[in-house]
């Protein structure tokens, strides 16, 4: 897709760095990115993904919002409480970047929607706040061959991964055993999901431009209480039930981007 003055003008400050120009800039304007759990991490990815100019974005939360969301989830505002928060995510979105394309679908991932949502994108970016969602996209990225993202936060500690089908390990080879999440009771300060938001959303640009190195078969930890930083080595499990015998590991390309 060719860019026009006014995209030239608005992205020109990404443009100028090393390995990027128009030409990353093309890439993202051609991308569909499927974004879930569009809360405070979700929506926070999801806004910084819009002002890169990513051509397309689908939003993808269930429920209403509550005033104990707005410590963090950015695209909110105060009188939207009790109403689909989706629908605002995608207000506020093409109000920033009217130049870019926002669907926002009122409902959770579930194994109804999950293979048409992952199929309608390039690529997908995980922030839900059950393993019930994650695990249904895990298994649809892995089954469509789609790179996802996976970003997941608890109180002052996070984690960050690329996965690519085929490529590196998935979300099931990192956690066998799933963690018991309370959907609504975690402790959250927004900064915190803000800064997870951000280096996923980079995955993201890096994945689709190309300009830079992803989180390939490595697990970034984040312990934000001491400032800590780790990258760890992941294991792709030959006997993982979701990625295990499947026919394109190490074989695989990305090949929708």
């Amino acid at each position: 897709m060719n860019l026009t003055p006014n995209e030239l003008e608005r992205y020109h400050r990404q443009m100028m760095l090393p390995n990027f120009g128009e030409a990353a800039q093309k890439r993202l304007k051609s991308a569909t990115v499927l974004v879930t759990g569009v809360g405070g991490l979700g929506g926070t990815s999801a806004l910084y993904l819009a002002v890169a100019g990513v051509g397309r974005l689908i939003l993808v939360r269930g429920g209403n919002l509550r005033l104990d969301d707005l410590n963090r989830q950015v695209l909110m505002t105060n009188d939207w409480i009790g109403k689909p928060r989706v629908f605002k995510a995608r207000e506020t979105l093409q109000a920033i970047n009217p130049d870019i394309q926002v669907e926002a679908v009122d409902d959770y991932v579930t194994k109804e929607n999950v293979d048409f949502l992952v199929q309608s994108a390039d690529i997908a970016v995980d922030c839900a706040h059950n393993f019930t969602e994650r695990n249904l996209l895990n298994e649809a990225c892995v089954r469509w061959q789609k790179p996802m993202v996976e970003a997941a936060m608890d109180g002052m500690e996070a984690y960050l991964t690329t996965i690519i089908p085929g490529v590196t390990p998935c979300l099931s080879c990192l956690f066998p055993e799933k963690p018991d999440w309370n959907r609504r009771g975690f402790a959250v300060i927004g900064a915190v999901s803000g800064t997870l938001a951000c280096l996923s959303a980079l995955e993201v640009i890096k994945l689709i431009t190309k300009f830079s190195q992803p989180l390939l078969s490595q697990l970034l930890t984040i312990d934000l209480m001491r400032m800590e930083f780790a990258k760890r080595h992941s294991y792709h499990d030959p006997s993982c039930l979701v990625c295990g015998d499947h026919p394109y590991w190490k074989n695989s390309q990305i090949t929708s981007l």
